[in-house]
């Protein structure tokens, strides 16, 4: 199972997927994108650490999130929260190696679209509804982590669109019954 949680800044799609995470009945494994590079950022890592079980294990992975998504959703068919995919395109923005950002970004989609054992929940910020950005490198976010969403939506089972702390279901996935 594969969902998917968009949001704005503050819109609780954190709080939602924790909630998501701790209903699924499995062993859940916190997969931390960001780097802590000032005061503000390490102020928002502690507010997310203290929000969630401490029994929930952190695995901080900026760049390599395939192994921990393997190894947790797949082969111990577990829960993996990843928080979240636009700081790791922040990540792999900064590496500013086109080959490397692309790759990553095909074999994430790739080991996707084969589907996980367990349930992988995607946190990420929804960037297009805001105003084109007035520099190059924001652009290129914006676009990267725009197209990534668009892929990413059509593979997950289902998608989540929060605002303000409401959840708005986007997609869900059909079962068997109709």
């Amino acid at each position: 199972m594969i969902s998917f949680i968009l949001g704005g800044a503050r819109s609780g799609k954190s709080g939602l997927a924790e909630k998501i995470a701790s209903c699924s009945g499995l062993p859940v494994h916190y997969l931390a994108t960001a780097q802590v590079w000032d005061d503000e950022m390490a102020n928002r890592v502690r507010h997310h650490q203290t929000s969630r079980p401490a029994e929930w294990p952190t695995i901080e992975a900026p760049l390599d999130i395939l192994p921990v998504i393997k190894l947790r959703a797949c082969d111990q068919k577990g829960c993996v929260l990843l928080d979240c995919l636009t700081l790791w395109m922040t990540n792999l923005l900064l590496l500013d190696d086109d080959q490397a950002l692309i790759k990553r970004q095909e074999d994430f989609l790739s080991f996707l679209r084969k589907g996980v054992d367990g349930h992988l929940i995607l946190v990420s910020n929804e960037v297009g509804q805001g105003v084109v950005p007035t520099n190059k490198l924001a652009r290129r976010f914006v676009d990267e982590s725009g197209r990534l969403h668009q892929k990413i939506a059509e593979i997950a089972d289902e998608v989540i669109f929060v605002t303000a702390g409401i959840p708005q279901i986007l997609k869900t996935k059909i079962d068997d019954h109709g």
